[in-house]
């Protein structure tokens, strides 16, 4: 039998079924997306490095949609807040990937290359070296907080006759709250990070 022109499996038709797995039900599995491509699970394994080759595969799809070119913006505040926002928007796509993805080590060569470029955009800006992964840290916290925020119901608290104060500050929210936290944490986070630089 003739081999087909276009290969039955490869890592891009992997990662996408993979990625539609998690954002649909939260997890995959390795025989899920064999049962989805048509395939023997054991052809799946000739494609990637196991269940973490396939972790890398799903960060590197939802990685695509940050901004790089956001990095290479002046200065360097501007840069990083473009960048946030960028990478807020790209995880608030998929949601249910954060808890896999934040929970397994960041081996993808792309992603990697652009926390690198974060990096040297820090450094280039003064920051001392031991400041660096804090901020980033710190950062990406607020911005995979937030992504998880805009995929919460809108309303999230429910108060009761008991928390009077509460109702009347949700009721001076009105839409837009998990935005209007977001601006507001990362107006913070750069205040500091500019403070830091000023001492």
């Amino acid at each position: 039998m003739a081999r087909p022109r276009t290969p039955l499996l490869d890592q891009e038709r992997i990662g996408a079924v993979a990625l539609q797995l998690v954002a649909e039900q939260g997890e995959f599995s390795v025989p899920q997306i064999a049962r989805a491509l048509g395939v023997q699970t054991g052809s799946v394994y000739h494609h990637v490095d196991g269940r973490a080759g396939v972790v890398e595969l799903i960060r590197e799809r939802v990685c695509a949609g940050i901004a790089d070119e956001a990095l290479a913006l002046e200065p360097w505040d501007r840069a990083l807040e473009a960048w946030a926002r960028s990478y807020r928007a790209a995880f608030a796509a998929y949601p249910r990937v954060v808890p896999l993805l934040m929970t397994t080590p960041v081996r993808a060569p792309r992603v990697l290359a652009q926390y690198e470029r974060a990096v040297a955009l820090l450094l280039a800006a003064g920051f001392a070296k031991e400041r660096v992964m804090p901020l980033l840290t710190g950062l990406e916290n607020l911005i995979l907080g937030s992504a998880l925020d805009l995929a919460a119901p809108e309303a999230m608290w429910e108060p009761s006759p008991q928390t009077p104060l509460l109702a009347e500050a949700l009721a001076t929210v009105g839409a837009g709250r998990a935005d209007a936290a977001f601006d507001l944490g990362v107006a913070a986070f750069l205040a500091y990070a500019r403070g830091l630089l000023e001492r």
